[in-house]
Parts: C-alpha cells; structure tokens; sequence
C-alpha cells in the first residue's frame, strides 16, 4: 500500500501580513520555536509510518524556497515530489493534479493525504490515530475528511454535520466506529448560529485535510467537475518532468494550466457529493488543530506578562494591557496602549484592533489593487542562488546587498535599460561581463554597462557579499534577459 502524504503550499496569507507576502506566504512564517508552519507540515508527514515519499503542489516561484525549508527537516532523505504551478488555481485543482499524478505513478489504490502547509496540530499522537482510521475509510472507497471537534462558536471556520444515524465502522473490528457519513457542509456562520452548532454537537470545524486513493478521488472528480478534471489531465500530460534520484519537478505549463477552472475542492467536489451521495465521511478529530488565521491566533502561542501583552522582539512598554507586538530590528515602545496589534517590518508596520484581526486581509488587497510592492515582496528577497535585500532606492537609482551562496552563479543575462555598479565586500567574485571574465577581491569593484551580458558567481568557500548601485531610467526586477541559468529559469 502507497501512501502519498500532499503538502498544499500556497495561498496569500493576507490576514499575516505584512510578515505574509504574495512570494512570502503564510506557510514560510517561523515561529517562536524556530520552525516554520510549512517545516512542521513537512514533519507531520515525515512522521507517518512506511512512507518513503512527499509530494508538494506550490507556485513555480516558491520551489527554491519550499526546497531550502525541506532541506532544514528531511533527515530520512525522502524523495520529494513538487507539482509547480505558474499561478494559483485553488484547491480542486492541485488535489485534481496531485491524484491524477500518483494514480499514473503508483496506481490508484495508492492513497493521497491532502495536508494544508499553513496550520498547526499540537497532538500528533490523535493525529496519527485519526489518519489510520482515515485510511480505513479511503480503502473502502470513501471520500475522507478530518472534522475538528470545536471549542467555541467560530465565525470563521466552515463547519461539517455529521450524520450520527450513519456511524461507519471498521472492516475487521464492526463495533469499532471510524467515522460518520457527511451530511452536509455549511459556509462561515454567525456567531449566532455557531453557538446553536457547538451546542448540538453534531457539527465540526472543515479542516481542510483529507484522505482517499487516487482512483476514488478520479472518479468523482470525473463526475461533479469534469471541467477541471479534464484540463488538468491535459495539463498534466503537457508538463516537462526534471528528476533524479531524490528530487522531481513536475513543470506546468502556464498555456494548459491557465484553461484549469479556479476553485475550492469542497465547492467542487465535496459539498455537491455530500448532498447526492454517501461518499463523503467525516472524522471527528481532537487533535489540537488551528489554521492560525489571524494575527490574534498567532499572538496567543506565545505566553503573556502580568499585563496581557504577548511580546516578540524588543519593546519598552508602559501602561499597556492585552496587545500583541512584534518587532524586528527597532525598539517598539508604547504608551497608553490597550488591545492592540502591531507588527514591525523592515518597510511596513501595521497596528489594528485586535478585535478586527480578520479585516487585515482588506489592507493586503488594496495594497494589490494599486501593486505596491509591499504586497508582493519583502526588502530581503530569496533566490536560488542567495538573497538580495533593496537597501535604498530613489528615482533613477538602486542599491541592493547581494549574498551568493559558496558554489553558486546568477543567470548569465542582459538588462536594456539599466547599468550596475559591484563592489565587493566579502568574498571573491567571479564576473563575466561582455567578453571578459574576472575575479573581483574585497574593497575591489566592477562596471557592468547597460546591454552587456554579464554574469556574478561564487567560486569561494564562504558567502560572497556584494553592494549593487544601479542606475537608469527604468529599474524593474522585469528588465532582464537571460542566457544561461542553473535554475531552470529561463
């Protein structure tokens, strides 16, 4: 039996920002324990028994990123699979494709667990428990999903009704009860109406998680939403595979995937199929879960002083209860202050009511609507081969620090409108620029002119660091040309 633990990597993230960004996402956040939310998904699934691979659907843009995180936990040397989308398409498309890949790699009786990367489970022990009664349910053909048991009327959570005349029960052991017939799914309610929920005790938070083997999953994929079945079989069909014996990338092409309708799986799939058939079943879980989707949530991890406050970073407070700050390389100080969200970034700060931590996510989509940039990117930008981070800028200028991982080159490229100035500053570079190549040493420097093909590499043992001046008229990361790249960025 193949078991293929499915780590959805995505989403904006906009209630976390600005710590949260469009190439920065939720599930590339650390915690307080030096973790991120995607390293602890990683080992979720590392943790399940006879496993001997992960398969990962991001954005194309993330996959260095998604690596380097997976580099950090995946001490049994997994093989890692990774489905790269160019953009985002929800939630039915990526489990669409990741079925449709393991039913063509291992069959479909092999066995899909779709894992979120963004939430946080504090007790694996139930965890487990729960996924080997899940994949009970799977063999027997079911539609399995994880419905966690509430502790408060949620407004934010959707919610599952369990059909309690309908017990489903294991195979071998028949009074052993694994879970319970879906009898509907139910949008974010009122509080109101959540209240009546967790009063009745038959309703349970939608999870986001679920269990089936591939074949079943087709198969009903194939009947509620043949649209996106039948495109991402073509996608899939059409994408450039690049493997080896510890790693696959499995390269959608923007063409076929664009044709792809974007939707949420339940939409899709699960609450029509709940409403006709007895397909779906639910598993009432109490394992510690949360999606973390607020900065409320996420402040209330960590443990408060005599006053309320829950403190990451360097602060100075007076007469200030109940607020949650964050800081990163400046002293915050506050005065006065009750109830509060303020989270520090190198280029944004936001402060909100802690009572309107959902609404943040209103900031982040009319930072979008105008593309500010603080949407998109932070001021230290992640590469394959290092980091950049955007020191200062003005009309016509630029300045960058650029660090080269030992061993690592840029893409050999041109820029049309923009000229650029290397100093070094630690390390020794290795340049091509135009028809020259040169080692630049500490204190030394180099003129790459506008239209020249140019390429920096470290040859050295230790990080390279470089200052970066450009000037021109036109300085978008969008002017450059590539010829080579070692990245498959071309």
């Amino acid at each position: 039996m193949h078991i293929i633990p499915t780590i959805l990597c995505g989403g904006a993230g906009s209630r976390l920002w600005p710590v949260s960004r469009e190439l920065h996402p939720k599930p590339f956040i650390c915690l307080s324990d030096g973790q991120s939310f995607l390293q602890k998904a990683f080992l979720r699934a590392a943790s399940i028994p006879k496993i001997n691979e992960i398969l990962t659907v991001t954005n194309r843009e993330l996959f260095f990123k998604t690596e380097d995180e997976y580099r950090g936990v995946n001490q049994q040397g997994l093989f890692l699979s990774y489905i790269l989308e160019p953009f985002g398409r929800n939630t039915a498309a990526a489990i669409a494709l990741a079925a449709l890949q393991v039913a063509n790699k291992y069959g479909n009786e092999a066995i899909l667990l779709i894992l979120p990367a963004d939430h946080l489970i504090n007790a694996p022990d139930a965890f487990q428990s729960a996924i080997d009664q899940a994949i009970q349910l799977a063999q027997d053909e079911k539609l399995v999903t994880f419905g966690i048991k509430p502790t408060l009327p949620e407004s934010g959570y959707g919610y599952i009704q369990i059909d309690e005349d309908f017990p489903l029960t294991s195979v071998k052991q028949k009074e052993q009860t694994l879970g319970y017939l879906a009898k509907q799914f139910v949008e974010k309610p009122t509080i109101e109406i959540a209240q009546t929920y967790l009063e009745a005790g038959c309703y349970f938070w939608n999870s986001g998680m679920f269990c089936f083997t591939a074949g079943t999953v087709i198969k009903h994929l194939q009947h509620y939403c043949s649209d996106i079945y039948e495109t991402a079989k073509t996608c899939l069909e059409q994408s450039i595979t690049i493997e080896n014996t510890k790693v696959a990338q499995i390269q959608l092409q923007q063409e076929h995937f664009a044709k792809v309708p974007s939707n949420s799986f339940d939409y899709a799939l699960m609450e029509p199929a709940a409403k006709s058939t007895d397909a779906i079943a639910v598993i009432p879980c109490d394992i510690g879960w949360s999606d973390i989707g607020s900065w409320r949530a996420l402040g209330d991890l960590s443990t408060a002083d005599t006053q309320g406050n829950r403190i990451q970073g360097e602060t100075l407070l007076y007469n200030t209860e109940n607020c949650y700050i964050q800081s990163n390389d400046r002293l915050i100080s506050t005065v006065g202050l009750k109830n509060l969200i303020i989270i520090d970034t190198p280029d944004a700060v936001l402060v909100a009511d802690k009572e309107q931590a959902q609404d943040v996510r209103h900031i982040y989509t009319a930072l979008k609507e105008t593309n500010h940039k603080a949407y998109k990117l932070h001021q230290t930008v992640h590469r394959p081969w290092g980091n950049y981070t955007i020191l200062d800028e003005g009309k016509n200028f630029k300045i960058k620090r650029l660090e080269v991982n030992p061993g690592a080159k840029l893409s050999l490229q041109m820029h049309h409108h923009r000229s650029e100035h290397w100093i070094v500053v630690s390390g020794i570079a290795q340049v091509i620029n135009g028809d020259k190549e040169l080692l630049v040493r500490m204190n030394e420097s180099t003129y790459i002119p506008a239209g020249s093909i140019h390429r920096l590499g470290n040859p050295g043992v230790l990080n390279l660091v470089i200052i970066e001046v450009q000037s021109g008229e036109y300085l978008g990361e969008d002017d450059i040309v590539r010829f080579e790249d070692n990245y498959g960025r071309l």
